[in-house]
């Protein structure tokens, strides 16, 4: 990993761009999430743009678009092969454990998983493609999946930006930071879906 990450750190410009991106698409999109967590790709992709080799917004906006992209791809390969991935030679080296976590994770948080599972490695890998062996809605899917591809590329982006050359220190630390924007995300939308449902309430009562 560490000559990846020292070859990644060589580019600029549109290479490191399409690198940064490959890797945060292939995460779920290919299981790479489980050699190269995808936190790693993106703090270095924002060391990079604090130190003038890629576009801050350019690095946000691919990271995001690769993002969702990667889970996309992640949920129908789920959802075309079902459980025989599971039994797969990939499927059986992820391991039972890996998979019963992600599954109970699932079934625990329901679409909401989706959303929440980008701030832990393993669970940003297998959860999509358990979303689409269990058949959740697509629609569904795709809008919690859309919030938490751009809160998490977002943020991971703007801290390896922040940190500059010290972007490695951050490394264990992401997740942390990540659960606390999470934990935001979902008051938001808790917030938003009261608001919602009283102002429905005081409708039907007119």
């Amino acid at each position: 990993m560490d000559g990846l990450v020292d070859t990644l750190a060589a580019l600029s410009g549109w290479p490191a761009l399409l690198v940064v991106g490959a890797l945060a698409f292939g995460e779920s999109a290919a299981f790479i999430g489980l050699f190269l967590p995808g936190e790693t790709a993106l703090l270095l992709g924002g060391a990079l743009a604090a130190t003038g080799h890629v576009n801050l917004p350019a690095m946000v906006i691919v990271s995001t678009v690769a993002a969702i992209a990667g889970d996309s791809v992640g949920y129908e390969i789920g959802r075309w092969t079902g459980d025989p991935l599971r039994r797969s030679r990939p499927g059986r080296w992820v391991g039972e454990r890996r998979w019963a976590r992600a599954e109970q994770f699932i079934a625990r948080h329901g679409p909401l998983a989706v959303l929440l599972g980008r701030w832990v490695g393993v669970l940003r890998t297998l959860v999509p493609a358990l979303a689409g062996m269990n058949r959740m809605p697509y629609r569904r899917f795709l809008l919690f999946n859309a919030l938490g591809g751009a809160a998490w590329a977002t943020t991971v982006v703007l801290l390896g930006y922040l940190a500059g050359a010290s972007w490695r220190r951050l490394e264990d630390h992401v997740g942390e930071a990540g659960a606390g924007v999470a934990a935001l995300v979902v008051t938001g939308l808790v917030v938003w879906w009261a608001i919602r449902r009283h102002r429905r309430h005081r409708d039907a009562r007119r």
